[in-house]
């Protein structure tokens, strides 16, 4: 129980949910706000997806950094830096000019939310052992899931009633006090003397991301056979190639691949890639397409997501609980089968729009198996590589859901056939159904119960 906890395993653990809540809400918040963004700066589709992927391609690409940096310096330390990075891209942001301010913004401030999961979770980690770590991981999978699924209720009132400006500094007050409770927590910062960072790794990364990413993105207004299209993809895809080699060669990697020698973080990772693909896709067209195709008021669309955070809030920590007592495997199997189904009931929706009778069994199937999901697939992960590298560990899983969010973005205007209409909605409701299926595919083959770190 959460009472039995020592006073530094409940700061720590406080810490941990709001520095990464930050970096989660802010991550989802933004969707609900982007036909308002494209209304008053200008831009289409592809525009809101720069707005979306600009933050993600970044943040994808230095949360692994960040695993180093904690290392290096200490996880105290990097996470103090991220969030006043943090908290001054946000205010640069509620003042963007132009859209190309805006999207310059967004992935600066990915690279201060690269610095606050992999150290939050790794504090977790080392101060946390047993069924108590599993526990203290369903919380924290908990809260920031519900602040990834309660971004677009956050976004959509400011954007009715104040401004979507605003609603990029709701995240002030959480950095504040969790800066206050660092100093208040006095804890001893853990720092490797032989660590290093990756720097050439980094930017193998940042361009191998962005080129993909530019490519998908644009392809739709220019064309495959666009020069300014293929050459980008194709030299993104040689530096991602170029720096899976650098992780094998390197003395000091930021993506150590022997970490995927434990057979629960390949195949949780694998599992990760799905469904975050999954959750991404779904949480884009979802938000974008309640106001744009069935024209619901932004507080109204991001209302639509409040039974799955109700749920969250609900059941996370039971889930949590559950799976360090059972092992992960049926939570992860299930989890994504449930999320499938959801999805394809959003197929129900029409013209006729009506948001009782046809989105909202879906979401809330969808909230369930989310819920079943989220802390196993984390304390499967994290509980497969040994504590003192749980750093690295994290980042690295990160790193692969948030990279598997930028593609999916991405590729919106490839799932959905250029435009977010009504059919358009409907294929993207089939493609999320079929990641979250080979998800729990993965898990069902991949996963095993009670393995020993070594396995």
């Amino acid at each position: 129980m959460v009472e039995t906890m020592t006073r530094e395993q409940r700061m720590v653990l406080t810490i941990a949910v709001l520095a990464s809540f930050v970096s989660f809400l802010d991550g989802t918040v933004v969707n609900v706000a982007l036909p308002a963004i494209a209304g008053e700066l200008g831009g289409g589709l592809s525009t809101q997806q720069w707005v979306v992927d600009a933050y993600l391609v970044t943040l994808g690409a230095f949360i692994l950094v960040a695993g180093s940096l904690s290392d290096v310096f200490g996880r105290v330390v990097v996470l103090r830096v991220g969030l006043i990075g943090f908290g001054i891209t946000s205010v640069a942001i509620a003042a963007a000019p132009t859209a190309e301010f805006l999207i310059v913004a967004r992935a600066v401030q990915g690279i201060a939310g690269a610095l606050l999961v992999p150290s939050s979770l790794a504090l977790i980690t080392s101060t946390f052992r047993g069924p108590a770590q599993a526990r203290a991981i369903g919380i924290w999978t908990g809260a920031t899931t519900i602040a990834i699924i309660a971004g677009p209720l956050i976004g959509g009132v400011f954007v009715d009633t104040l401004s979507w400006r605003l609603a990029f500094l709701v995240n002030v007050l959480p950095i504040a006090v969790t800066m206050w409770l660092l100093v208040r927590l006095g804890h001893h910062d853990h720092r490797r003397p032989d660590a290093r960072v990756d720097i050439v790794g980094a930017v193998l990364c940042a361009v191998g991301l962005g080129g993909v990413v530019f490519a998908l993105i644009e392809q739709p207004n220019l064309g495959w056979a666009s020069p300014v299209i293929w050459l980008p993809g194709l030299i993104g895809a040689a530096a991602f190639v170029g720096f899976i080699v650098r992780q094998r060669l390197a003395r000091d990697p930021m993506m150590p691949l022997d970490l995927f020698r434990s057979r629960n973080f390949w195949a949780g990772n694998l599992a990760t890639v799905f469904v975050y693909a999954a959750l991404s896709l779904n949480g884009f067209v979802v938000s974008v397409y309640l106001q744009q195709g069935a024209g619901l008021s932004a507080t109204l669309a991001g209302l639509a997501s409040l039974p799955s955070t109700l749920l969250m809030i609900l059941l996370s920590s039971r889930m949590g609980a559950l799976a360090g007592r059972y092992g992960p495997r049926l939570f992860m199997t299930l989890g994504p089968v449930l999320m499938a189904i959801g999805s394809l009931l959003l197929l129900s929706v029409r013209d006729d729009f009506d948001y009782w009778t046809q989105v909202l069994p879906g979401i809330a199937l969808f909230g369930l198996g989310l819920t079943a999901t989220v802390s196993p697939l984390t304390a499967a992960v994290l509980g497969a590589i040994e504590t003192e590298r749980s750093g690295i560990a994290s980042a690295v899983n990160n790193a692969v859901s948030r990279v598997a969010g930028l593609l999916a973005i991405a590729a919106v205007s490839a799932v959905v056939g250029g435009s977010l209409d009504l059919d358009g909605f409907h294929r993207a409701a089939i493609v999320t159904a079929a990641l979250m299926l080979l998800g729990a595919a993965a898990s069902f083959l991949g996963i095993r119960n009670h393995l020993s770190r070594t396995d």
